[in-house]
């Protein structure tokens, strides 16, 4: 590298070696990571962050134009607190240094002390103690260096003295790090970031960098945490697109909705991060100011209970087509992955931003028709992670994969983990909804038996030819407007006043099951296909679902429980997904035979 300028591609190298060794550190970062919440997921969330960054950026000779490209991505890749105010570091770096098609190292410097307060003003409540100072106090002290000589080598190595003092002193600043005695985990992470750049800047060995593969270092084991009280449950974060974004003002509207609000980015793309107990005000409100994609909610209570009251070996991980209630999920620590539902253009999460009750509320007021798609890989990725080094092995359950792409999504993350010689397996339910729920159920149970991992995968797929779903129709317009059926044979539906049945065959493709000419009608077919399961002696455990209709599941919930002589496993709201193609109205039979 030049010894007192950047170009374009010595800029992107340094990000490189900064983010490998950051990756390297990622476990340990993890294991130190107690503020703002123990959720122990700070090294993963910079290291996505930064390793987005590098995966997507293109670097060109040109320092300013690099610097734009890689302020961009970190907008999209950011994750966590850390991870986004390191963005809006970066994205104040790339304002202030525009112009400058080399960087002399006495303009990095002025740069650098400009750039700490675009990452002070993106935060609502800035705390000291954390990477905040460690960031101004580097910043500070490579401009101090400058002053004395402006080889690079010697500014990354004098400065980053001063850094490792400051990161020292975020043990005191903080009561929750004191009593840990630790230090803060974005700053340690900034630090490593730090060294990465000082080490290549003073090899300048650009190859070895590029060959050399990331070796995790050995975790540190702090203290036992304490209890911890969350106020504020959900970890939430957003992409927002439009055009002059007012950061002021969606400060102003987020501190009513939680807390930690971060707002980062600039006129035209902003990131934002709060912590809330109802994640679909966030997004919701947020639909006034542009797009919103890339939706991010983590439950930190979750998160922190499989951190430090971890019940069994295996975890469990479904989409969130399944359909079961809240406290059983709770209550098993299952790891339910968001469908994502498109309104718009703006991307939301099914269960955790949007639900039927928002969805059809403003469903006949949408020019389009909201559509569905799987999670992203990283998304899926990203759980993961997190799970790998806290359970043994992972069983994963996926709506059919005749309905969604999710099954394979689950399969590919399956096994990029199984090349790491981690145990992942991923089962096709071929069901969904509340079938798929009861699939889900039946295995957090096994897992409560003591089951091995071999054993409980082998009876759920011998389990999925045994298990369907009868969804009572209400409204044939749904399934039209969603593309599961023609508009002319819907049209003709309507004349008739057909009332679908709707189940999975075999496969696990949707199909026409029966009709009839009303609700009753409808809610006799499907007694009588319970009946032959009752004569049978088969039935294992039912349940039954609806879509915004509690009356008529209170019906069918009274009639099922007299005919099997046993309560339903569960009564539920189905999620977004199946809401979309069943329709306001629908309710459905859910039984697993024995």
């Amino acid at each position: 590298m030049g010894a007192k300028t950047l170009n374009g591609h010595e800029i992107y190298f340094a990000f490189l070696a900064g983010t490998k060794k950051v990756s390297e550190y990622k476990d340990y970062l993890n294991s130190i990571n107690v503020f703002p919440v123990y959720d122990s997921d700070t090294g993963n969330n910079l290291s996505e962050t930064l390793n987005y960054i590098v995966n997507e950026v293109r670097p060109t000779s040109s320092a300013d134009e690099t610097m734009r490209m890689i302020a961009d991505a970190s907008l999209n890749g950011a994750r966590g607190n850390s991870g986004i105010i390191i963005a809006q570091f970066i994205n104040g770096l790339s304002q202030e240094i525009e112009g400058n098609k080399q960087l002399p190292a006495d303009i990095l410097a002025q740069s650098l002390v400009k750039s700490v307060p675009y990452a002070y003003n993106a935060i609502s409540k800035p705390v000291e103690g954390t990477i905040l100072t460690v960031i101004k106090d580097w910043s500070e002290a490579f401009e101090k260096a400058c002053s004395q000589t402006s080889d690079l080598t010697n500014l990354f190595s004098e400065s980053l003295k001063s850094a490792r003092i400051s990161l020292e002193g975020t043990t005191d600043k903080l009561a929750v790090l004191k009593e840990a005695n630790i230090v803060d985990a974005g700053a340690q992470g900034f630090i490593h970031f730090l060294e990465g750049i000082a080490d290549l800047i003073k090899t300048n060995n650009i190859r070895e960098l590029i060959r050399t593969k990331i070796k995790p270092v050995t975790v540190y084991n702090h203290q036992e945490h304490h209890e911890e009280d969350l106020t504020w449950r959900y970890c939430c974060e957003g992409l927002l697109t439009g055009e002059d974004i007012d950061h002021q003002r969606i400060k102003n509207e987020l501190e009513g909705l939680g807390s930690s609000v971060i707002v980062a980015g600039n006129k035209k793309k902003v990131k934002v991060h709060l912590h809330s107990n109802e994640p679909e005000n966030l997004f919701l409100a947020l639909r006034k100011y542009g797009l919103v994609s890339q939706q991010k909610v983590d439950d930190m209570k979750n998160q922190y209970d499989l951190v430090n009251h971890r019940r069994h070996r295996i975890a469990l991980v479904t989409d969130s087509i399944a359909d079961l209630p809240e406290t059983f999920i709770e209550e098993n620590q299952i790891q339910m992955i968001p469908i994502n539902i498109n309104i718009e253009g703006s991307n939301f999460l099914d269960k955790k931003t949007i639900y039927p009750k928002q969805l059809f509320s403003m469903i006949d007021e949408l020019s389009e028709y909201p559509t569905s798609s799987q999670p992203s890989v990283n998304a899926v990725k990203h759980t993961l992670e997190f799970l790998k080094n806290k359970f043994d092995s992972v069983i994963m359950i996926s709506v059919s994969k005749e309905l969604s792409g999710t099954w394979n999504v689950f399969r590919t993350c399956a096994e990029d983990l199984s090349k790491q010689g981690y145990t992942v397996s991923v089962v096709n339910s071929r069901l969904n909804s509340g079938a798929q729920g009861l699939m889900v159920k039946k295995a957090a149970e096994l897992i409560e038996q003591g089951k091995d991992h071999d054993e409980i995968v082998s009876i759920l797929e011998d389990t999925v030819s045994r298990t369907n779903i009868y969804v009572s129709v209400s409204d044939f317009q749904y399934m039209v407007r969603g593309g599961r059926v023609s508009p002319l044979k819907g049209a003709a539906a309507k004349i008739l006043n057909l009332k679908p049945i709707i189940s999975l065959d075999e496969e696990g493709k949707g199909t026409a099951f029966a009709s009839a000419l009303s609700q009753r009608g409808n809610l006799k077919k499907i007694v009588s296909i319970a009946e032959e399961v009752k004569k049978k002696g088969s039935l294992d455990r039912y349940a039954v679902v609806h879509a915004a209709a509690p009356e008529r599941a209170e019906t069918y919930r009274k009639i099922f429980t007299e005919m099997f002589g046993q309560e339903p496993e569960f009564v539920q709201e189905i999620s977004s997904v199946v809401a979309l193609s069943a329709g306001l109205g629908a309710v459905a039979l859910c039984i697993m035979e024995a």
